[in-house]
Protein backbone atom coordinates (compact mmCIF):
# COMPACT_ATOMS: atom_id res chain seq x y z
CA UNK A 1 0.00 0.00 0.00
CA UNK A 2 1.04 3.42 -0.89
CA UNK A 3 0.15 6.33 1.87
CA UNK A 4 2.00 8.35 4.42
CA UNK A 5 3.43 6.68 6.96
CA UNK A 6 3.15 7.48 10.68
CA UNK A 7 5.75 9.05 13.18
CA UNK A 8 4.73 6.05 15.30
CA UNK A 9 2.42 3.32 14.80
CA UNK A 10 2.64 -0.52 16.09
CA UNK A 11 0.13 -2.83 15.31
CA UNK A 12 -0.21 -5.86 18.03
CA UNK A 13 -1.49 -8.05 15.77
CA UNK A 14 -3.13 -11.51 18.03
CA UNK A 15 -4.62 -14.49 16.86
CA UNK A 16 -7.54 -16.02 18.75
CA UNK A 17 -7.25 -18.18 20.92
CA UNK A 18 -7.97 -22.73 20.21
CA UNK A 19 -11.49 -24.06 18.87
CA UNK A 20 -12.70 -27.16 18.25
CA UNK A 21 -12.99 -26.65 14.76
CA UNK A 22 -9.10 -25.61 14.65
CA UNK A 23 -7.72 -28.67 16.57
CA UNK A 24 -9.77 -30.78 13.49
CA UNK A 25 -8.17 -28.56 10.97
CA UNK A 26 -11.82 -27.30 10.13
CA UNK A 27 -11.95 -24.17 7.88
CA UNK A 28 -13.88 -21.43 10.54
CA UNK A 29 -14.86 -18.70 9.00
CA UNK A 30 -18.16 -16.84 9.61
CA UNK A 31 -19.33 -19.79 12.23
CA UNK A 32 -19.42 -18.28 14.98
CA UNK A 33 -17.56 -20.97 17.45
CA UNK A 34 -16.33 -20.74 20.46
CA UNK A 35 -12.38 -21.09 22.37
CA UNK A 36 -11.92 -24.34 24.01
CA UNK A 37 -11.06 -24.08 27.56
CA UNK A 38 -7.12 -24.70 26.35
CA UNK A 39 -7.82 -21.75 23.93
CA UNK A 40 -9.05 -19.58 27.24
CA UNK A 41 -5.80 -20.61 29.23
CA UNK A 42 -3.60 -20.22 26.30
CA UNK A 43 -4.43 -16.48 25.69
CA UNK A 44 -4.75 -15.55 29.22
CA UNK A 45 -0.90 -16.28 29.67
CA UNK A 46 -0.88 -12.91 27.40
CA UNK A 47 -2.10 -10.55 29.85
CA UNK A 48 1.02 -9.91 31.95
CA UNK A 49 2.46 -9.24 28.59
CA UNK A 50 0.25 -7.14 26.78
CA UNK A 51 -0.55 -5.43 30.04
CA UNK A 52 2.81 -3.31 30.16
CA UNK A 53 2.09 -1.61 26.78
CA UNK A 54 -0.26 1.65 26.95
CA UNK A 55 -2.68 1.17 24.00
CA UNK A 56 -4.61 4.00 21.73
CA UNK A 57 -6.93 1.58 20.55
CA UNK A 58 -8.15 -1.59 20.62
CA UNK A 59 -9.64 -3.63 17.78
CA UNK A 60 -11.60 -6.68 17.54
CA UNK A 61 -13.46 -9.00 15.22
CA UNK A 62 -17.20 -9.44 16.06
CA UNK A 63 -16.59 -13.06 16.41
CA UNK A 64 -16.55 -14.28 19.52
CA UNK A 65 -13.51 -16.60 19.35
CA UNK A 66 -12.06 -13.04 18.88
CA UNK A 67 -14.21 -10.88 21.39
CA UNK A 68 -13.86 -13.69 23.88
CA UNK A 69 -9.79 -13.40 23.37
CA UNK A 70 -9.79 -9.83 23.72
CA UNK A 71 -12.48 -10.07 26.79
CA UNK A 72 -9.68 -12.97 28.59
CA UNK A 73 -6.68 -10.23 28.08
CA UNK A 74 -8.50 -7.80 29.81
CA UNK A 75 -7.01 -4.58 28.37
CA UNK A 76 -8.16 -0.67 29.81
CA UNK A 77 -9.21 0.17 26.59
CA UNK A 78 -12.70 -0.93 25.56
CA UNK A 79 -12.80 -3.05 21.98
CA UNK A 80 -14.52 -1.83 19.20
CA UNK A 81 -15.74 -4.69 17.00
CA UNK A 82 -14.34 -3.86 13.09
CA UNK A 83 -16.08 -6.01 10.82
CA UNK A 84 -13.29 -6.09 8.01
CA UNK A 85 -10.99 -8.33 10.96
CA UNK A 86 -13.37 -10.72 10.38
CA UNK A 87 -11.58 -14.08 9.10
CA UNK A 88 -12.20 -15.31 5.25
CA UNK A 89 -15.24 -16.16 4.45
CA UNK A 90 -15.16 -19.71 3.15
CA UNK A 91 -18.19 -19.93 1.59
CA UNK A 92 -18.66 -23.59 0.44
CA UNK A 93 -15.50 -24.98 2.24
CA UNK A 94 -16.77 -23.83 5.72
CA UNK A 95 -15.86 -27.00 7.69
CA UNK A 96 -13.58 -28.59 5.33
CA UNK A 97 -10.18 -29.13 5.62
CA UNK A 98 -7.71 -27.91 2.57
CA UNK A 99 -6.55 -31.92 2.31
CA UNK A 100 -10.44 -32.57 1.33
CA UNK A 101 -10.62 -29.83 -0.39
CA UNK A 102 -7.81 -30.97 -2.90
CA UNK A 103 -9.03 -34.65 -3.90
CA UNK A 104 -11.84 -32.53 -5.67
CA UNK A 105 -9.67 -29.57 -6.71
CA UNK A 106 -6.14 -30.42 -6.59
CA UNK A 107 -3.81 -27.70 -6.01
CA UNK A 108 -6.39 -25.38 -4.43
CA UNK A 109 -4.58 -22.77 -2.33
CA UNK A 110 -7.28 -20.07 -0.36
CA UNK A 111 -4.74 -17.00 -1.03
CA UNK A 112 -4.88 -17.62 -5.05
CA UNK A 113 -8.28 -19.59 -5.68
CA UNK A 114 -10.29 -18.08 -2.67
CA UNK A 115 -13.78 -19.89 -2.07
CA UNK A 116 -16.93 -20.80 -4.10
CA UNK A 117 -19.58 -19.06 -2.88
CA UNK A 118 -17.22 -17.07 -0.40
CA UNK A 119 -14.67 -14.48 -0.73
CA UNK A 120 -12.21 -13.91 -3.51
CA UNK A 121 -8.45 -13.26 -2.64
CA UNK A 122 -8.81 -9.96 -3.89
CA UNK A 123 -11.99 -8.79 -2.18
CA UNK A 124 -10.12 -10.09 1.60
CA UNK A 125 -6.82 -8.27 0.20
CA UNK A 126 -9.23 -5.32 -0.30
CA UNK A 127 -10.38 -5.75 3.17
CA UNK A 128 -7.39 -5.68 4.47
CA UNK A 129 -6.17 -2.58 2.15
CA UNK A 130 -9.12 -0.93 3.68
CA UNK A 131 -8.31 -1.56 6.73
CA UNK A 132 -4.59 -0.56 6.81
CA UNK A 133 -5.62 2.88 5.22
CA UNK A 134 -7.62 3.67 8.06
CA UNK A 135 -4.63 2.54 10.60
CA UNK A 136 -1.72 4.52 8.37
CA UNK A 137 -3.82 7.50 10.07
CA UNK A 138 -3.65 7.23 13.84
CA UNK A 139 -0.68 6.50 16.11
CA UNK A 140 0.20 4.73 19.47
CA UNK A 141 0.26 0.89 19.65
CA UNK A 142 -2.74 -0.93 18.33
CA UNK A 143 -4.12 -4.19 19.73
CA UNK A 144 -5.91 -6.14 17.17
CA UNK A 145 -8.14 -9.24 17.44
CA UNK A 146 -8.60 -11.31 14.67
CA UNK A 147 -8.00 -14.44 12.84
CA UNK A 148 -5.48 -16.81 11.09
CA UNK A 149 -5.89 -16.27 7.63
CA UNK A 150 -7.21 -12.57 7.16
CA UNK A 151 -3.79 -11.88 9.69
CA UNK A 152 -1.35 -13.33 7.17
CA UNK A 153 -3.05 -11.50 4.61
CA UNK A 154 -2.68 -7.95 6.98
CA UNK A 155 0.92 -8.53 7.42
CA UNK A 156 1.66 -9.21 3.62
CA UNK A 157 -0.64 -6.36 2.85
CA UNK A 158 1.51 -4.15 5.53
CA UNK A 159 4.65 -5.26 3.32
CA UNK A 160 2.82 -4.62 0.12
CA UNK A 161 3.19 -7.60 -0.61
CA UNK A 162 0.59 -9.92 -3.12
CA UNK A 163 -2.17 -11.18 -1.19
CA UNK A 164 -0.43 -15.56 -2.45
CA UNK A 165 2.79 -14.76 -0.75
CA UNK A 166 0.35 -15.27 2.99
CA UNK A 167 0.46 -18.69 2.48
CA UNK A 168 4.69 -18.70 3.73
CA UNK A 169 3.30 -17.15 6.78
CA UNK A 170 1.11 -19.17 8.90
CA UNK A 171 -0.35 -17.95 12.14
CA UNK A 172 -0.91 -20.67 15.26
CA UNK A 173 -3.98 -20.11 18.02
CA UNK A 174 -3.31 -17.60 20.34
CA UNK A 175 -0.17 -16.17 18.67
CA UNK A 176 1.08 -12.67 19.04
CA UNK A 177 2.53 -10.40 15.93
CA UNK A 178 3.84 -7.54 15.81
CA UNK A 179 3.81 -5.15 12.43
CA UNK A 180 5.62 -1.08 12.50
CA UNK A 181 8.33 0.55 10.44
CA UNK A 182 12.09 0.04 10.74
CA UNK A 183 13.77 2.61 13.19
CA UNK A 184 16.16 3.34 11.01
CA UNK A 185 13.95 4.09 8.02
CA UNK A 186 10.76 5.07 9.45
CA UNK A 187 9.15 4.67 5.91
CA UNK A 188 9.58 0.87 5.63
CA UNK A 189 6.60 -1.29 6.78
CA UNK A 190 8.82 -4.42 8.40
CA UNK A 191 7.56 -7.90 10.62
CA UNK A 192 9.27 -6.89 13.99
CA UNK A 193 7.83 -10.09 15.40
CA UNK A 194 5.75 -12.99 14.03
CA UNK A 195 3.85 -15.50 15.21
CA UNK A 196 4.59 -15.70 18.81
CA UNK A 197 3.76 -17.65 21.62
CA UNK A 198 3.03 -16.74 25.14
CA UNK A 199 5.34 -20.06 26.72
CA UNK A 200 8.46 -18.64 24.57
CA UNK A 201 8.71 -15.20 26.45
CA UNK A 202 7.91 -17.02 29.46
CA UNK A 203 10.79 -19.70 28.56
CA UNK A 204 12.76 -16.77 28.01
CA UNK A 205 12.54 -14.65 30.83
CA UNK A 206 13.78 -17.16 33.21
CA UNK A 207 17.32 -15.77 34.73
CA UNK A 208 16.44 -12.33 33.18
CA UNK A 209 15.04 -10.22 35.93
CA UNK A 210 14.67 -7.59 33.55
CA UNK A 211 12.60 -9.20 31.25
CA UNK A 212 9.14 -8.34 32.49
CA UNK A 213 9.82 -4.92 32.02
CA UNK A 214 10.72 -4.75 28.59
CA UNK A 215 7.49 -4.34 26.97
CA UNK A 216 7.16 -6.87 23.75
CA UNK A 217 7.52 -4.30 21.19
CA UNK A 218 10.98 -3.15 22.87
CA UNK A 219 11.84 -6.44 22.62
CA UNK A 220 10.95 -7.45 19.15
CA UNK A 221 12.56 -4.06 17.43
CA UNK A 222 15.60 -4.68 20.05
CA UNK A 223 16.09 -7.77 17.99
CA UNK A 224 15.08 -6.04 15.22
CA UNK A 225 18.21 -3.85 15.17
CA UNK A 226 20.17 -6.27 16.79
CA UNK A 227 19.95 -9.17 14.21
CA UNK A 228 20.17 -7.16 11.19
CA UNK A 229 16.11 -7.29 10.22
CA UNK A 230 16.31 -10.99 10.85
CA UNK A 231 12.40 -11.94 10.93
CA UNK A 232 11.62 -14.33 13.53
CA UNK A 233 10.23 -17.76 12.43
CA UNK A 234 6.90 -19.54 13.28
CA UNK A 235 7.04 -20.86 17.09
Amino acid sequence: MTTSTPTSLNLYFIRHGETEWAISGWHTGRSDIPLTPNGEAEVRKWAPYLHAIPFTHVLASPLQRAMRTCELVGLPVAPVREPDLMEWDYGDYEKRRSVDIRKERANWDVFRDGCPHGESAAHVEARADRFIARLLTWEGNIAIFSHGQFGSVLAMRWLGLPTVTARHFPLTTASLSLLTFDTHHPDIPVIALWNAAADTLISAARGRPDAHAMTVAQGAIQRWDNEGGEIPGPR
